[in-house]
């Protein structure tokens, strides 16, 4: 008997195995009655079947070998997506997920094997099972990914919203302690609560950042007048207040005046600074040269210490990566993240370079914003 046909004879067995299967995915599986437990798992098979009986190319066998099948128009998502998506609903995980797959071509072919005598066709129908159950389970993967994503970037923008409240009425105590005279111990706790609140609030402001770029509405830049110079100096000053052991130096070369968004680029240029007095040589000052150039400014920020090794350089800019010394420092991994979106924002780039000589980042501003090409 062709797979095709014992897939629809024998349906009901092969759901029974794949509920029974599917019932061992604690803790989730664990509240399922039995319909939640198959979902859509009938028509994924029918799904099976009707591609078992399709005739394919060679170029369309490759391509559904790697899960890159085309998905049927009519169709706007998959059983297999729909699966996904309520399997992470459920709380399965993407392990649980590929497994109940595994489970199922491992079942589907030994009640075949054991129920037919070995034909001719045999070996093309297992060929072509493999190659749909790949499809499917490469459907399920990527639609999972993305529900898992988006629940992820809905937690960080509840998340960031709901802290601001008690971090805003932090920062307002701590710098009504520090204004009255209540004595230097008083001060001095109140300028600590000051600056790990100014800390804090920028982390905060990466994740927000971090959510809006993760949901397609990129990073809000509003132009007007900016002396980059001016404003560097004045975001040194500030990161000097807050790391008052850090020695940070700052160079201005040329007129350094555009039309960029000042309160983005003061973030920029702090995320610069202070990843870099973290990974930096403390005994060595961070150096910051803002370059004024005839179509760009340029801001580049050095520093001495470790080089970066060429694997994590190639992805500093990615989000929530960190280098080999990140486990001792504070943050989320984003800072260099924003960076790089501030500067795409602005119709500019960042880029990285590092040896044993210096690690040095740099972002080139133009003065004319260009249109950012769309993702």
């Amino acid at each position: 008997m062709r797979l095709a046909d014992f897939i629809l004879r024998d349906m009901e067995p092969i759901l029974a195995q794949w509920e029974a299967f599917a019932a061992t995915r604690l803790p989730a599986a664990g509240y399922m009655v039995s319909l939640e437990l198959r979902d859509h798992a009938q028509q994924i098979l029918e799904a099976i079947v009707a591609d078992l009986r399709t005739y394919q190319t060679a170029e369309e066998q490759a391509a559904k070998s790697m899960g890159l099948a085309p998905t049927p128009i009519p169709t706007p998502e998959t059983a297999a997506q729909v699966h996904a998506l309520l399997r992470a609903k459920a709380g399965f995980d993407i392990k649980q997920l590929a497994s109940e797959y595994r489970a199922l071509r491992a079942s589907v072919l030994a009640l075949w094997m054991g129920d037919s005598p070995p034909e001719k066709t045999a070996l093309l129908d297992v060929i072509r099972f493999n190659e749909a159950i790949d499809q499917a389970l490469a459907e399920s993967i990527s639609h999972f990914h993305g529900e898992v994503q988006q629940a992820r970037n809905l937690l960080l923008g509840v998340l960031t919203h709901d802290m601001r409240s008690p971090l805003q009425a932090i920062q307002m105590t701590a710098t009504h302690l520090a204004r009255i005279n209540a004595g230097s111990e008083v001060s001095q706790a109140a300028h600590r609560l000051i600056g790990s609140g100014g800390r804090l609030q920028a982390l905060l402001n990466d994740m927000v950042d971090f959510s809006r770029a993760n949901l397609g509405l990129g990073i809000g830049v509003v132009p007007s007048a900016v002396d980059v110079g001016a404003l560097s100096a004045e975001t040194a000053d500030e990161i000097r207040g807050s790391y008052y052991d850090a020695q940070v130096e700052l160079l201005v070369i040329g007129d350094c005046r555009g039309s960029w968004d000042g309160k983005r680029l003061q973030q920029l240029l702090s995320n610069l600074v202070v990843n870099a007095i973290h990974y930096g040589a403390r005994e060595e000052a961070v150096r910051i040269t803002v370059r004024g150039e005839e179509a760009d400014v340029c801001i580049e920020v050095a520093n001495r210490g470790p080089p970066i090794d060429p694997a994590t350089l190639s992805q500093i800019f990615d989000p929530l990566k960190r280098g080999m010394a990140s486990a001792e420092q504070p943050g989320l991994g984003l800072g260099l993240y924003i960076v790089r979106e501030v500067a795409k924002a602005h119709g500019g780039s960042a880029e990285a370079r590092s040896d044993a000589t210096e690690t040095v980042f740099a972002v080139r501003l133009p003065r004319l914003r260009k249109k950012v090409a769309s993702t």
